[in-house]
Formats: C-alpha cells, sequence, structure tokens
C-alpha cells in the first residue's frame, strides 16, 4: 500500500461544526426506539389523559362551575394536553439513557465522532419528538369532547415546546444520575408528579391563597397556565414572567447537560 493510500486510511474523518449525519442517525434510533412500542409509548399516555378528561371533566362537570367564563372540560384540557407532554418527555430521555447504562449499550454512542453537542440534541430531540406525538395524538382525541382551538398559537408553540425541552433535559440528567430504575421512580414520584399536581393543571389557583402563592414559584404552572393561555386566552398568572421563568431554566438545563455528557459523568466511568 502506498503512503498516499495508507494516509487516506489512518486520517479521520473531518466534519463541520456539527456532524450532521451522525447526529441525524442517533435521532433516528432514539424516534425508532419509541415508536416500536407505539402502544405503550403513545398510545396509553393518551388513554390516560382521556381517562382524566372522562373523570374530572365529563362525570364531575355539572358539580363544577365555569372558570373566568371557561366551561371546566376546556378549561382543563389544555392542561393534560401539556401533563402528557412532560411526562412522556422525560421518560424518554431518561430511559434511553439508564437502559443504555444497564445494558452496557453506551459504547453505541460514546464510540462514535459525536460531541457532547451532537449527544444533546439527539437525546433532547428524541424526547420532544415523543412528547409532541403525545399532544398531538390526545388533543385530538380530546377535539370530540371539548372545542380545542388556539387563540394564541405562539403560546401554544413556545409553551409546547418549552415544557418539552425542559422534562428531555431534566430526564436526561436523571437517566445519567441514576443507576437503576427505582432512582427514576424517585425523581418522577416526588419531584415530577407534585410539581403537575400542583400546577393548576386540574384547577385555578386564582384566589386560593397559600396555594397561589406557592403555584407562582412552580415553573410548571407557568408552562401549563401559559399553554392554557394560548388555548383559552385566560391566564391565571403573568405570561411575562412564565416566558422569562421558562427561558432561564431552559438554558440553564442545557448548560448542565451539555457539561455532564461532555464530561462522561457515570457514561465513562
Amino acid at each position: 500500500m502506498s503512503n498516499l493510500d495508507l494516509r487516506q486510511v489512518t486520517a479521520p474523518r473531518q466534519f463541520g461544526f456539527i456532524n450532521w449525519l451522525g447526529l441525524w442517525t442517533l435521532y433516528k434510533k432514539e424516534v425508532r426506539r419509541f415508536m416500536k412500542v407505539v402502544f405503550q409509548t403513545v398510545l396509553a399516555p393518551v388513554v390516560t389523559v382521556l381517562l382524566f378528561m372522562v373523570i374530572f371533566a365529563m362525570v364531575l362537570s355539572e358539580a363544577r362551575p365555569d372558570i373566568a367564563g371557561i366551561p371546566f372540560a376546556q378549561f382543563i384540557a389544555p392542561g393534560l394536553i401539556l401533563m402528557g407532554v412532560l411526562n412522556n418527555a422525560f421518560a424518554n430521555s431518561s430511559s434511553t439513557l439508564l437502559v443504555s447504562k444497564v445494558q452496557g449499550n453506551t459504547v453505541d454512542f460514546l464510540m462514535p465522532p459525536l460531541s457532547a453537542l451532537e449527544l444533546f440534541l439527539a437525546f433532547v430531540g428524541g424526547a420532544m419528538t415523543r412528547g409532541f406525538i403525545v399532544a398531538l395524538a390526545s388533543g385530538t382525541a380530546m377535539a370530540f369532547f371539548v372545542p380545542l382551538w388556539p387563540e394564541n398559537v405562539w403560546a401554544v408553540v413556545y409553551y409546547g415546546l418549552s415544557a418539552a425541552a425542559m422534562l428531555a433535559m431534566v430526564g436526561v440528567i436523571a437517566g445519567i444520575w441514576a443507576e437503576k430504575f427505582d432512582h427514576l421512580a424517585v425523581v418522577t414520584n416526588f419531584i415530577i408528579m407534585p410539581l403537575t399536581f400542583l400546577s393548576g393543571t386540574f384547577y385555578s389557583v386564582a384566589g386560593r391563597g397559600v396555594i397561589e402563592t406557592i403555584s407562582h414559584f412552580n415553573p410548571f404552572f407557568y408552562m401549563i397556565d401559559g399553554f392554557r393561555y394560548g388555548f383559552t386566552g385566560h391566564a391565571d398568572g403573568s405570561i411575562t414572567v412564565g416566558v422569562v421563568m421558562t427561558l432561564g431554566i431552559n438554558i440553564a438545563l442545557a448548560i448542565c447537560c451539555y457539561g455532564v455528557l461532555r464530561a462522561g459523568w457515570r457514561l465513562k466511568s
């Protein structure tokens, strides 16, 4: 083999700022992973959301008055949709990393020429895609029961994407930190679920004293309230504060995720 041929074999591949092929390949792998069990990852969350709708809105609707002139079923529908986004975005990114660690498959994404940024974008993008699909399916199913038409499209898009990105990044950190599924259950049961149920998903926080005050320190409240504002035009909190808070938290989480992936904490050791 000539010296020229030897250099062609041994020279590393050159990429631009982003390895688009590697990023796209890992993203497709993440999407195909949850689409192979679509009944568990998409259909089951939609059924759960519809059960909440039936119990709280259909069965109890006569006992619940309108909220700010909005029928109770129409009021809680956006919150239920976003609840599905939050839970599934977290579940996707956290489970893929934990399963890879447990099965010893982390080498599959650590060995290829993928930077920490590309890993971050692929894992978060895959989780956000699952959240978006669940939201679309849930919204379509709910439209048969309550009117769902955006009044402020920008709010629906911004808060929907912000919520999916936030919980996807929380899932990345939790999946890297966790050593077994019990650890993820701790995060879900003691952090995500309480924040979701105390965020005004099933009720209005306006005029509820201590609950209203506490809610204003809960980022989930601003995401659900802003998403609901996109559909109904009604908000219990400040939309501006919600945008600033969610943007700040997402930037901080993005920096944290990138740093953890770049250091290889609990992935390379």
